[in-house]
């Protein structure tokens, strides 16, 4: 039963004491050795800290570029529009709705993996012309929208 669970006989230790006078081992210096930024009550070092040698993050080479002005789109497949039912418009927010596109993207691409079986209009960023195809010969239409 969960409610009877215990861990095992030994798992379990009580915290270590530190700082209860010379007779219980972890007295004066409480477990801390002598002197040093180690051995304050607040040591305000940055993580990766490496006493002043250049931190290994620093060392190694920087490769490649990342292009801050880069468009990144949500992909849907066409197959995944045969969910909506025929003659619907098919825009970002039915999407959304639909759980296609999750998250912020900078618009949406329509890919041509798959079979279209209902007429559809579909409103997106861009298309892959293999999307348009399937779409058009589903007797759907494609919009086009500006990014």
């Amino acid at each position: 039963m969960l409610s009877n669970l215990k861990p095992p006989k030994g798992a379990i230790h009580s915290p270590k004491r530190v700082g209860r006078g010379p007779g219980s081992g972890h007295g004066k210096t409480s477990c801390r050795g002598h002197k040093g930024q180690k051995s304050r009550t607040s040591p305000d070092m940055p993580t990766g800290f490496e006493g002043g040698q250049l931190p290994l993050h620093k060392r190694l080479p920087k490769r490649g570029f990342h292009n801050p002005l880069k468009k990144e789109f949500a992909i849907v497949n066409v197959k995944d529009l045969n969910r909506f039912p025929a003659g619907s418009v098919v825009d970002e927010e039915a999407l959304r709705k639909a759980g296609l596109v999750k998250g912020k993207w900078d618009g949406i691409k329509i890919l041509g993996d798959g079979e279209l079986k209902v007429p559809l209009t579909v409103k997106a960023h861009k298309f892959s012309a293999s999307a348009i195809e399937k779409i058009k010969a589903a007797n759907g239409t494609v919009e086009i929208l500006p990014l």
